[in-house]
């Protein structure tokens, strides 16, 4: 195995020229087709006041982290006034911050910094449902039933004799009816936790208010949005309301046993209508704004939010949920693009976000394994060994790394951290634990702060402690612990980052021919080359420089199980 320019195969680069990289600036509408943006959960990434809370000006005073990162844009999960009853996606206000989070000035000079450094600026925009507390639904509990307020929302009379059974067996995502009923005896329409009523997306003001806001925020200098469950905004409303049972459906799980675009709730052929609105609006602006749709839909379907004259991407669950298999992920692959490119689009690839178990700990667990089972074992059935599961983490990126497209990269995996399984049951944030009758221990293990420093209260997060409890070994993944050292998985994602710009050519890729079982290769336009060994036996690595692997090579030069190398 040739050797590279650093000592081992897997220390990072030291060059740090500029790289003649694509075009990210804002002068390329299309800076998004090849990205790499990362997403900031803003409670959870640093807290400049010390309260506990991550906010915007920790954001901003952790932005040069980003920039040495290499990425190109941040994603701000949601940082409006929420009462947090579903982690800042209950939106009291979209055109507005939390005060426990900052103000609209501290947005202002976050979106400035992030730009001066280069950054592009992508938010989280809620347009399915608000907050009970947002001004529209208190006025339509106030004027009651047959309102014009109550239009905006989805408010039915009950079923039975005295209207006390649910209008339709529909059942919400966090458990339970999606029907939750008011004091006057009516019900309204809540896909998620009962403090999040479904907005009604026939009515006019309610397109209109969520036009405003694309307006507001572009005009901010936002430079995309990430469209929160893309698929769920139109409802086939007409009377009587179809129960999922009479169809022979189970919810969300069930799109494929209907004709495509016709669930009561989720995916309707209507909702491209909306997005086609949209883009009209985002266009507007110059350079266009972007989007991505968060729709968990089968791939060709989801492809339909990708279209030039809707939303440019929609994010790929299908790679994130499949096994560590290599004819699994290659079938994936290669249908992701596919599907990309018959819209004109460009795929997108994520391996960890703030809804699932951190990859760095779900790429171990047994093919079947129930997640929750898991998380309510605390971790430890099956119990994960955190160094195999980091080995395996790092192959996973560079593998991902290499895809044409874009990739999207979860705060925290750039230190290898992995999900934190063990929080005590009274510490639990997420509505998924009380509305599932304490069933399900929700996604609050990979939302818990980073860690900044290898000590303090906090592990640098703040000042004073963490909103959630971090465990003792966050030191040794800590930004300190591995800052300017070889071999760490910080620097394994700057130098891969740095490299990527150098390498992006096309966005098409050649498989290999004839690799040895559980190996997946491929070449880029360039001749670049990647290839990622997911079986447990070692194999020989191909001849060619290398640029860089996710893991020293063995004593024989040879590539091990669970590594990914990039060779020129």
């Amino acid at each position: 195995m040739p050797a590279p320019e650093a000592a081992q195969p897997f220390a990072p680069e030291r060059d740090q020229r500029p790289a003649p990289a694509p075009d990210f600036s804002t002068r390329n509408p299309d800076w998004w087709r090849q990205a790499v943006v990362y997403q900031v959960y803003p409670r959870s990434f640093a807290d400049a006041d010390g309260d506990g809370l991550g906010d915007l000006r920790g954001v901003t005073e952790r932005l040069p982290h980003l920039a040495a990162l290499g990425v190109d844009a941040l994603w701000l999960s949601p940082f409006y006034p929420s009462e947090l009853a579903d982690g800042g996606y209950d939106v009291i206000d979209p055109r507005d911050v939390d005060p426990r989070l900052g103000s609209l000035d501290d947005f202002d000079a976050l979106a400035a910094e992030a730009h001066r450094l280069g950054l592009k600026v992508v938010v989280d925009i809620v347009p399915n449902h608000t907050s009970h507390l947002h001004v529209w639904f208190q006025e339509a509990l106030a004027a009651g039933p047959g309102s014009p307020a109550r239009d905006r929302y989805v408010f039915r009379d009950g079923r039975g004799a005295h209207g006390e059974l649910p209008p339709t067996d529909w059942q919400s995502v966090f458990g339970g009816s999606a029907w939750q009923r008011v004091p006057d005896g009516q019900w309204y329409l809540h896909l998620f936790a009962r403090e999040q009523p479904d907005l009604n997306w026939d009515h006019d003001e309610v397109r209109e208010d969520v036009r405003t806001t694309l307006r507001f925020w572009s005009e901010r200098g936002v430079d995309g949005f990430r469209v929160d469950v893309a698929h769920a905004l139109v409802k086939d409303l007409r009377e009587p309301l179809r129960d999922l049972g009479a169809l022979g459906l189970d919810g969300e799980d069930a799109l494929t046993a209907v004709p495509p675009g016709t669930h009561p709730f989720y995916d309707r052929d209507e909702v491209h209508e909306i997005y086609r609105d949209w883009r009209r609006v985002l266009d507007a602006h110059s350079p266009p704004r972007t989007a991505v749709a968060e729709a968990w839909v089968p791939g060709a379907r989801r492809a339909l939010y990708a279209r030039p004259d809707e939303l440019n991407q929609a994010f790929n669950f299908e790679y994130l949920q499949a096994a560590w298999d290599a004819e699994a992920i290659r079938e994936v692959i290669t249908s992701s693009l596919a599907e990309a490119r018959a819209v004109g689009a460009s795929a997108t690839w994520v391996l960890s976000n703030h809804d699932v178990v951190r990859h760095a700990s779900r790429l171990m667990l047994p093919p079947g394994t129930d997640e929750n089972a898991w998380l309510l074992a605390d971790g430890h059935a099956p119990h994960v060994d955190e160094e195999a599961g980091l080995r395996r983490a790092r192959a996973a990126t560079l593998l991902m790394l290499a895809l044409p497209g874009s990739s999207y990269v979860y705060q925290g995996e750039e230190l290898g951290l992995p999900e934190v399984a063990d929080l005590p049951v009274e510490v639990l944030q997420d509505p998924l634990w009380e509305q599932s009758g304490r069933v399900r221990k929700g996604r609050d293990g990979s939302r818990v702060p980073l860690p900044w420093t290898t000590t303090g209260p906090s592990y640098g997060f703040g000042a004073g402690g963490a909103w959630l409890p971090q465990p003792e070994s966050f030191a040794r993944y800590a930004v300190q612990a591995q800052d300017g050292v070889d071999g760490s998985t910080l620097e394994l994602y700057r130098t891969a980052l740095r490299l990527r710009r150098k390498l992006l050519d096309g966005e098409d890729l050649t498989w290999a021919q004839g690799t040895p079982p559980g190996v997946l290769a491929f070449a880029r336009t360039d001749g670049w080359r990647c290839v990622a060994n997911l079986s447990d036996v070692p194999v020989p690595c191909p001849p060619g420089e290398v640029l860089l692997s996710s893991a020293p090579p063995d004593g024989d030069g040879r590539l091990g199980p669970d590594t990914t190398v990039w060779l020129a």
